[in-house]
């Protein structure tokens, strides 16, 4: 997994494009398709809906990388009913960083820092991971 310098939020280093955009979201889900941890989770949803996901996707991406508020969809409920793990988390970053890697040149960086940004945000809102909280059981006395 690449260790990525943290990127300024307002905007990447290097230029991003929609087509930049458009092929990385579609290079990234044709690897989750052939993954074994994470193409089960996808085709249970998404069977019929593919085309559907990733223009959505591509939206979400537009909106993260060049501010064009294209993407309006409520995530954390999307993947709430998952039963995701830390795991999948971590098999979703490997095939993001080398398809960013592979597709964006000098914006990978950009995409891989924001990959983990999301990953950790989504971690946290389902709380599951290293971030998650452990709340103390109460105990109640009577008297």
């Amino acid at each position: 997994m690449m260790v990525a310098s943290r990127i300024p939020i307002s905007q990447p280093r290097a230029v991003v494009t929609e087509a930049m955009i458009e092929r990385l979201v579609h290079a990234f889900y044709a690897r989750v398709q052939q993954d074994e941890i994470l193409a089960p989770i996808f085709q249970a949803r998404l069977s019929a809906g593919w085309g559907a996901h990733l223009a959505k996707m591509v939206d979400f991406w537009s909106s993260v990388a060049l501010s064009t508020g294209r993407y309006g969809g409520k995530p954390q409920v999307a993947h709430q009913p998952l039963g995701l793990s830390p795991t999948h988390f971590s098999r979703w970053l490997s095939l993001f960083e080398s398809t960013a890697l592979a597709v964006c040149g000098d914006a990978a960086p950009f995409f891989i820092d924001r990959a983990h940004r999301i990953s950790d945000s989504f971690m946290i809102g389902l709380n599951i991971g290293p971030k998650a909280l452990e709340i103390p059981a109460v105990v109640v006395t009577q008297g």
